[in-house]
């Protein structure tokens, strides 16, 4: 189930880590490393491939108000957005590590989706009291277990960003 369906929680923003598709992961290497990034996070709805490989998850994280769907594609979707998303890094910055990962950007055919998503007050809270306890590290974190499991690179699409991959 996506938490789109669950109207608990509301979309914020969508990231993604662009990957060569050989690189991509068996569902049990990212459960590992998703679970080791802290014992407050809940996987559920784990899906793999008839192979083992990664397919979706939801990650809740309920001390930080917000929860991640996690969905792979691949193909010539793909390859056409990172040529998009490859230009407007292009266009964001003119130092040499960017181009070089504008460059690798375009030759990746595989992505995670990774959508975040915040949980809405209930009736007795306000909007202020949310915006003070929402906390997007658990966003971050995936973020960049994901680039890690997959040799990938994460970006902020919203930005036209490369997020820190050191």
């Amino acid at each position: 189930m996506s938490m789109f369906e669950n109207n608990q929680y509301r979309w914020r923003e969508t990231y993604f880590v662009l990957f060569d598709s050989r690189k991509r992961p068996t569902l049990e290497t990212v459960d590992q490393a998703l679970s080791v990034l802290s014992n407050r996070y809940v996987l559920t709805n784990l899906s793999a491939d008839e192979e083992g490989r990664f397919d979706s998850l939801t990650l809740l994280s309920p001390d930080d108000f917000a929860a991640l769907d996690i969905c792979y594609t691949s193909g010539v979707e793909v390859l056409e957005h990172g040529a998009e998303l490859a230009e407007e890094i292009g266009q964001n910055s003119g130092d040499a590590e960017d181009a070089a990962r504008a460059r690798r950007v375009k030759q990746c055919d595989a992505r995670f989706d990774v959508l975040h998503f915040e949980q809405v007050p209930d009736a007795s809270g306000g909007a202020d009291e949310t915006e003070e306890i929402f906390d997007p590290s658990a966003l971050l974190l995936v973020l960049n277990a994901l680039a890690k499991v997959t040799e990938g690179i994460a970006l902020d699409p919203q930005a036209g960003s490369v997020l820190d991959d050191e």
